[in-house]
């Protein structure tokens, strides 16, 4: 790896950059436009050959015509992956902005020549699909066929269709971008410094208490302060989706999420409750454990991710942290730890916190002839390195899953989250079973126990905030104000009487991404949450033979098939209420053994 790939952070300690050279060598190469030009000829002579034709294809002439569009779709994503990467990396950077619209505007034009297809397809009746899907060659694409043909019922004219995804990059995508760039440049006043957002969210979970304080007041003031703008993004996006939503035909405004997930509503229903009942024995639970920890009756909300009294405040260092994950993943699997190893042997990996770049963290699959990016905001607590194996496991999940082809490769929302809390799960007990000191192991145990509460409770209360918020808009505009009540109504309601809401904490919802780019993505956490605890509980029975070979064939599969084919080989069944009190029960189970 190459010096300019790597950040030095103290002698002791090295963070990784990612290296986007792997699509392009820059943002003016040569390659950029020439790929441009290549994929502009493609989508021309793709609508010359098919465009007014696709009912009348024959099933091989329609399996030439997907293996066709399947490399339009790679060099689409090659592009739009590397300018995503690029802004990501610093938001701050005109340049970076810049060419970042600009690639969305001229891949949005591309993408209007061909939509034409997928509307097509969906035209097609049932009885005439499957006559051709009899086909050998096209029988390949069934599940990709399948999933698109899920969208008919809600699919509009193809004049609209045109429309609305030639509006989005003025429209949506617009109103997100000014979403990310005011976060970014946000700047936190503390101790005459000037703090990014990542950086005064890492304060919140100081031992000290005035640290956290002082932080979680500067924090509510500038959010207070610029609650404006994110009240007008809020409203106007919540107008965009009823009004697309209205014009497709769904119900509710989670429908349409639960479809791109490819999971009905009664089953996102019987998660949802089934975490909403369980409020007072999970989160009311642990907080009042943890308020009396403190000696207290209530915390204050910035004291709600809190080091525990005892706490050692142990750092680990990037080293420390990568060969903890990666021995995790060897003990389960040689094969998930070899692949997990690539990240890190090679310029995969962005993990300093730096001025401009995208907090919180991700992985991003980009497409299968290039790999998987993860980003991270490093700074050594253990909740760094939870954070790290829960990227680095959906970076192993794609590379699994990229043999399905650009068209299959990806994985709904709900199961996407699967290989990386698997991948928590496996670290946490790495560092459990390391672990000797029993006041130690305890803290352990309560880390986990709150990344689960703000995985599967923080997550389900998320939902429940953009429901009512989704909900009120139809009526009329909301004031920031009104927002504010919803918000520390529902926060309330999940946290419990142990944690005391108050002052500008209302406005801690302004900053929370997943509401802005994906509507109604945050379930999926919980989703994923509750299904790997009912996973490692079938793990850890030692009741399926060969698990860890049945568990990599899951991620092998992509998006070829549903969660029902899925958990089968594991004996599992997401549709019964059964199935999610059984992955809430783990974290009951471990509060339990907090309290004796």
């Amino acid at each position: 790896m190459s010096k300019k790939n790597i950040t030095k952070v103290d002698d002791k300690n090295q963070l990784p950059q990612w290296d986007l050279g792997d699509f392009y060598p820059s943002i003016d190469a040569p390659e950029v436009s020439k790929d441009f030009v290549k994929l502009e000829k493609l989508c021309s002579a793709f609508a010359k050959s098919y465009e007014g034709k696709v009912a009348k294809l024959s099933g091989a002439q329609l399996a030439k015509a997907l293996s066709e569009y399947e490399v339009i779709q790679e060099l689409f994503g090659k592009l739009g992956s590397f300018a995503s990467l690029l802004f990501a990396k610093n938001m701050s950077l005109p340049q970076n902005a810049q060419f970042y619209q600009n690639v969305q505007e001229k891949l949005t034009v591309l993408s209007s020549k061909i939509i034409f297809f997928t509307l097509a397809i969906n035209n097609i009746s049932d009885k005439e699909m499957a006559a051709k899907l009899k086909d050998k060659a096209l029988a390949k694409y069934s599940p990709w066929l399948r999933d698109v043909r899920a969208f008919k019922p809600y699919q509009l004219a193809d004049n609209l269709e045109k429309l609305l995804l030639e509006k989005n990059v003025a429209g949506r995508s617009a109103w997100t971008r000014l979403f990310d760039e005011t976060l970014t440049d946000l700047r936190f006043p503390y101790d005459n410094e000037q703090l990014t957002e990542p950086q005064i969210l890492d304060k919140l979970s100081s031992r000290d208490a005035a640290t956290r304080k002082k932080a979680a007041l500067v924090i509510g003031d500038v959010f207070a302060a610029n609650a404006k703008i994110f009240t007008l993004i809020t409203n106007t996006l919540a107008k965009d989706k009823e009004i697309e939503d209205s014009w497709r035909g769904f119900k509710r405004p989670i429908s349409s999420r639960n479809l791109s997930n490819y999971i009905e509503d009664g089953v996102v229903d019987a998660l949802l409750s089934s975490v909403h009942k369980s409020y007072p024995d999970l989160s009311h639970r642990y907080y009042k454990l943890k308020a009396g920890w403190f000696g207290k009756k209530q915390l204050d909300y910035w004291d709600r991710n809190a080091p525990l009294p005892s706490d050692i405040d142990r750092k680990y260092s990037w080293n420390e942290a990568k060969e903890l994950v990666l021995t995790a993943y060897n003990n389960f699997s040689p094969e998930l730890a070899r692949q997990g190893k690539k990240f890190f042997e090679n310029p995969w990996i962005d993990a300093p916190v730096l001025p401009g770049k995208s907090p919180g963290a991700f992985a991003h699959p980009t497409v299968p002839s290039v790999h998987p990016y993860l980003l991270v905001n490093y700074q050594g607590k253990s909740r760094d390195v939870m954070t790290l194996a829960h990227e680095l496991g959906h970076g192993v999940h794609q590379l699994f899953s990229a043999k399905q082809g650009a068209l299959m490769c990806d994985t709904p929302l709900t199961l996407a989250e699967t290989a990386s809390v698997f991948g928590e799960q496996l670290t946490f007990r790495e560092m459990v079973k390391r672990e000797k000191d029993k006041k130690a192991r305890k803290l352990l145990i309560a880390s986990k126990v709150e990344d689960m509460l703000n995985t599967v409770v923080r997550q389900v209360a998320f939902c429940e905030f953009e429901r009512q918020v989704h909900d009120a808009r139809k009526k009329s505009e909301l004031t920031t104000q009104q927002i504010n009540d919803i918000w520390m109504k529902v926060q309330s309601d999940s946290l419990g009487p142990a944690i005391k809401l108050h002052g500008n904490y209302q406005y801690f919802w302004t900053y929370i991404p997943h509401f802005i780019h994906t509507p109604f993505y945050v379930y999926a956490y919980a989703f994923g949450d509750c299904l790997v605890n009912s996973l490692y509980g079938v793990y850890e029975g030692g009741k399926v033979k060969n698990f860890d070979k049945k568990y990599l064939e899951m991620l092998q599969a992509g998006g070829t098939l549903r969660h029902k084919e899925l958990l089968a080989p594991f004996g599992l069944d997401a549709t019964k209420p059964s199935f999610w009190q059984q992955g809430l029960n783990v974290i009951s189970k471990m509060i339990d053994e907090l309290e004796q």
